[in-house]
């Protein structure tokens, strides 16, 4: 199915460069808001970019253009969950938020740190993908049979043999550690997700929505670590495999929506200009009682 998929993924992209077309003129068009229009404006750039950059990949056979191109995708994708949730009716509401500003505040600060970790985690893995070799690291949750892994020389010429007897490609300190962070940072993410959802319901009971989505965050973490050991004892089955990726892609854009979120309860100025003639008033900014 290689051709079958790589055409499919190109014909899906040319559409999706075709929408982001449609969405930049309608935003220009009918949006009041400048910013928004600007995110627009920025969508169709990077979509315009991500072609390029698809192309190079094919022509040039980079692995840096295409660890470069998959970063890019998961960046897009983010700023169209921005540009989905701005434009919605559920925006407008966010202004009617009663929540203390001393209390969310610290909260729409982690909840950007978890999503940068996120995207951080998501460029680890492109890497790891991008290498197209066998798994670094054939066990979980131990690596190479303890929990820090020996990356000397002596050792990995050992490990170097047994894989070689079994028709592995050869493993390098780099990609023993570059797997070891990832499972590092998925921790640190877990236990800070844990965190960011006591503290929302904590300081946030007043925005179900974020209660909820910070619920179910959670449980897509645990579903995602699920996914990433099995990618492990599956020896990366692509079915797998790439429901582990979506799962990432998802669990990027959960941070993505719920930092916009809390950033609309805690600075709602950014729509203060300007609000034109016809533009929806519930918009406007609006003072809000701790």
């Amino acid at each position: 199915g290689g051709i079958f998929f790589e055409h499919t993924h190109r014909l899906i992209a040319s559409a999706v460069g075709f929408l982001t077309i449609i969405l930049a003129i309608w935003l220009w068009r009918s949006d009041p808001r400048r910013w928004v229009r600007n995110l627009g404006a920025v969508a169709l750039s990077a979509v315009i970019l991500q072609g390029v950059l698809g192309g190079l990949r094919v022509t040039m056979l980079k692995d840096e253009i295409g660890i470069f191109h998959a970063c890019l995708a998961q960046a897009f994708l983010g700023l169209l969950i921005v540009i989905a949730l701005v434009t919605s009716k559920f925006w407008r509401t966010l202004a009617n938020s009663v929540v203390d500003p001393r209390k969310i505040a610290p909260i729409t600060t982690l909840v950007i740190a978890i999503t940068l970790a996120i995207y951080v985690q998501l460029a680890l893995g492109a890497t790891m993908r991008h290498q197209h070799r066998d798994l670094a690291i054939l066990d979980f949750p131990t690596a190479n049979g303890a929990w820090i892994p020996d990356s000397s020389a002596t050792v990995l010429a050992r490990i170097n043999a047994w894989r070689d007897a079994r028709g592995l490609s050869d493993v390098t300190a780099f990609q023993i550690w570059l797997q070891m962070a990832h499972r590092f940072l998925a921790l640190l993410i877990a236990i800070a997700l844990v965190a960011f959802c006591v503290r929302v319901g904590k300081d946030a009971q007043g925005v179900t929505a974020l209660k909820r989505l910070s619920v179910f965050w959670v449980a897509l973490v645990a579903c995602q670590i699920t996914l990433g050991a099995w990618t492990i004892w599956s020896n990366k089955a692509a079915d797998v495999a790439t429901a582990h990726v979506a799962g990432g892609a998802i669990m990027l854009s959960f941070g993505v929506s719920i930092s916009a979120i809390c950033r609309r309860i805690s600075h709602r100025r950014l729509d203060r200009a300007p609000y034109q003639s016809g533009s929806d008033p519930s918009d406007a900014p609006q003072h809000v009682v701790a």
